[in-house]
């Protein structure tokens, strides 16, 4: 396996995306927005730090917007793979990728015409056509079934508990595993069946969460 580096959710627990490359593969884990001090949320703005077209695929481990947020304007820059998460995280996206795109929209409208913005016009990080646009490249994925990028490359998803279809990540790359916990619900919720554990079924990864 390549490397891996973490492109947000470091020094702040917004904007997770780590990127695991190989040989043959760039995954991106999670592509959420930073949110929160204004000085977090300008890094949405930043230029991606790789160019968003070489990515293969992106794993969505659920549906919130710090984990989901960013794949709008992802692809708008040149993503043209496929997102895999669950069947609810992609219904829940639908919600919440519109809403986010919504409010954006009427704050850039809000901005200019009041003439509050330093741009000429204000516009939104992406829009709702950006969102709608996204829904098109999620693919559906259940959970605890192995699903193969290609021969060296693939992929688990258990589930988490944290929200509807949250799912921790099991990512194997030339043999080895690499664990992407997400958001991890609690073993006594009320509503959500106990998280699954790791351990059982992958010994020996690394994990992060």
């Amino acid at each position: 396996m390549g490397s891996i580096q973490f492109l947000g959710a470091a020094g702040t627990v917004t904007g997770s995306r780590y990127l695991v490359t190989s040989d043959k593969k760039k995954i991106l884990v999670d592509c959420g927005l930073f949110q929160g001090l204004k000085s977090l949320r300008l890094k949405n703005w930043d230029k991606f730090p790789i160019d968003p077209s070489s990515v293969d695929a992106v794993l969505l481990t659920h549906a919130h917007l710090d984990h989901s947020g960013y794949i709008p304007r992802f692809i708008k820059n040149g993503f043209r793979g496929k997102i895999f998460c669950t069947a609810a995280t992609i219904d829940l996206c639908k919600i919440l990728l519109l809403d986010a795109a919504h409010i954006a929209e009427e704050e850039a409208a809000y901005l200019n015409k009041h003439k509050r913005s330093k741009h000429q016009p204000a516009l939104p990080l992406f829009s709702s056509d950006d969102a709608l646009r996204s829904i098109e490249h999620f693919q559906p994925v259940p959970f605890d079934e192995s699903i193969a990028l290609d021969a060296s490359t693939k992929f688990e998803f258990r589930y988490a508990g944290h929200i509807l279809g949250a799912a921790s990540i099991i990512l194997e790359v030339d043999g080895k595993k690499i664990g992407f916990t997400g958001d991890i619900g609690r073993p006594n919720d009320p509503i959500f069946f106990p998280p699954k554990l790791y351990c059982d079924r992958w010994p020996g990864a690394l994990i992060f969460s």
